[in-house]
């Protein structure tokens, strides 16, 4: 496969699930996701990294490279931890990232991440709930990921999702830039 590349599998749900679940309202609380951007627009986010508005200076959002966490991911600690240690594992800079929960019979439409921002990154998956797989198609590529696994894939290529389950699907959706490219972002975000 060109587009997938499952990175680890096994890693315990549990922890993440508790965590949304014990804040009252946490889908609710943003809608951003579902009210600005028209492909995904059945989707609901909580988000824990965002750009950083103050940086845009005339730019389109998908050309702002800085980011920063949200008011709102202080309350989500094991998310955060989760982020954290894997973007030191990976030698990357933690850039956006969100929990997405994608209702039964919904989906994120075909689409393609454009612009300077996604371009340098590599964006990841970790599949929290899914009853029987997580869908996914990239390019002419499609995969199911499994509860507990940790996928990259090519959000370059033409991309969409659509959960088939029977209960809500939820994905931790994060983006890496590579300690590599860090100064190519420094110039542009000159």
């Amino acid at each position: 496969m060109k587009y997938f590349k499952l990175i680890h599998s096994g890693i315990d749900p549990k922890p993440f699930l508790d965590e949304i679940d014990s804040i009252e309202g946490a889908w609710a609380n943003a809608t951003g996701r579902q009210d600005k951007i028209k492909v995904q627009r059945e989707a609901l986010s909580i988000p824990l990294r965002g750009l950083r508005k103050s940086a845009i200076g005339g730019r389109k959002r998908r050309d702002v490279h800085e980011s920063r966490w949200t008011g709102g991911s202080k309350l989500y600690p094991v998310a955060r931890g989760f982020l954290k240690d894997f973007a030191q594992e990976q030698n990357s800079l933690l850039s956006r990232a969100k929990i997405v929960c994608l209702a039964a019979g919904k989906r994120v439409y075909p689409h393609i991440d454009r612009g300077d921002y996604y371009l340098l990154r590599n964006r990841f998956h970790l599949v929290l709930r899914s009853t029987q797989g997580s869908w996914l198609k990239a390019g002419d590529e499609e995969v199911r990921m499994a509860e507990g696994e940790l996928w990259w894939f090519d959000n370059k290529q033409v991309h969409e999702a659509f959960n088939d389950g029977a209960l809500d699907r939820i994905h931790m959706i994060f983006d890496l830039l590579p300690q590599e490219m860090a100064d190519r972002v420094s110039a542009t975000a000159a």
